[in-house]
């Protein structure tokens, strides 16, 4: 193995919060599905995706040092949010919780003198400050709909942010 049992461990718990992150997105989306609101739900299928994307990219990580990846249990998700504006909140806390994470394992890197581990981490610190920017964006847009008909107003404009992404 090329990097330490400790980082592979922390790599490992990664990727279940990266799996947790896919599940949290999805019942956000079904959430949006059952509040007649499409757009929104292709948005948080989008993400749900995207974080499938990066456990998998962690998972391949660690195989190519030669770790094992070990996947953890799964909670199964918060479904029930009071409205379109307590859902986004929720999106914009877990990205700032996952950047967290990522940064923990920077630290980590840095400590171990894990270089690779330290390079390959550098596209995560870059994405989550995506991740908080445009979750944040959209909890914004939501927040200044005060009134539920300007959801559906604000459905094209998140139709836009999912095509940009796609």
């Amino acid at each position: 193995m090329m990097i330490s049992k400790k980082m592979a461990k922390a790599i490992n718990e990664q990727i279940a919060a990266e799996l947790e992150s896919e599940y949290i997105y999805m019942a956000m989306a079904y959430k949006f599905e059952d509040m007649n609101l499409p757009i929104f739900a292709k948005w948080f299928y989008k993400q749900a995706e995207e974080e499938h994307a990066h456990a998998t990219k962690f998972a391949k990580y660690l195989v190519d040092q030669q770790a094992s990846v070990e996947l953890k249990a799964i909670p199964a998700p918060k479904a029930t949010w009071k409205s379109a504006l307590e859902i986004c909140n929720g999106a914009v806390e877990h990205e700032k919780y996952i950047t967290k994470r990522i940064n923990d394992l920077v630290a980590m890197a840095i400590a171990e003198k894990d270089y690779a581990t330290h390079s390959f981490l550098h596209w995560y610190v870059d994405e989550q400050v995506e991740e908080v920017a445009t979750t944040t964006e959209l909890m914004q847009m939501v927040k200044l709909a005060e009134k539920p008909g300007q959801l559906l107003q604000l459905e094209g404009r998140v139709y836009r942010m999912v095509e940009e992404r796609s």
